[in-house]
């Protein structure tokens, strides 16, 4: 009778388990893989993440946060929120402004330095790319830090605050590269 007892603990430790970890995984964290080249020199494809989910439940996204967001294609994309609601964006002469005021960008100089002086982008405004001259309301502005290479707001228009899945700033994977990915 013993034997059956212990079975039936070790049975409920594990569904309790198992629990545990979905809940976790469900409502708190998830693993990611960076698939692409958009976000370089930041993110390199191939490096696993952790989603922290629960991190927009209680505050709202800022400037500059890596964020995974679901798209219209059914698939789910990892940029910088460079845009927030109510914002003015303009890219001038290889230079981020957000209302008419030039923003640092601190994560993209080394890169800048590789380019030997090569743009990142062209000059563009948020309503040449939008029609809206301000991000909406409950809207992002995002960009890839690999702005030659990256399927960003530029193409895809702003995005809506509810779809984002979580806030991406800690890589696990590969072992060389375990950090907490900074804002700048």
């Amino acid at each position: 009778m013993t034997g059956k007892n212990e079975w039936w603990e070790w049975a409920k430790a594990l569904l309790i388990a198992v629990a545990v970890a979905g809940i976790i995984r469900f409502f708190l964290f998830t693993p990611i893989v960076v698939e692409g080249l958009s976000m370089m020199p930041t993110l390199h494809d191939g490096n696993r993440m952790i989603v922290n989910k629960f991190s927009y439940t209680l505050s709202e996204p800022s400037r500059f946060d890596v964020i995974v967001f679901h798209t219209e294609e059914n698939s789910d994309y990892i940029k910088r929120v460079i845009g927030l609601p109510g914002d003015e964006i303009t890219y001038k002469n290889d230079q981020l402004y957000v209302n008419d005021e030039p923003v640092d960008e601190p994560y993209l100089e080394n890169y800048k330095l590789e380019l030997n002086g090569e743009i990142l982008t062209g000059d563009f405004t948020l309503e040449d790319l939008t029609g809206h001259k301000t991000v909406p309301s409950g809207e992002l502005f995002v960009l890839g830090d690999n702005r030659r290479y990256s399927k960003d707001s530029r193409h895809i228009g702003t995005i809506e605050i509810n779809e984002i899945v979580g806030d991406a700033n800690f890589i696990f994977w590969p072992l060389n590269d375990v950090r907490i990915v900074n804002k700048n």
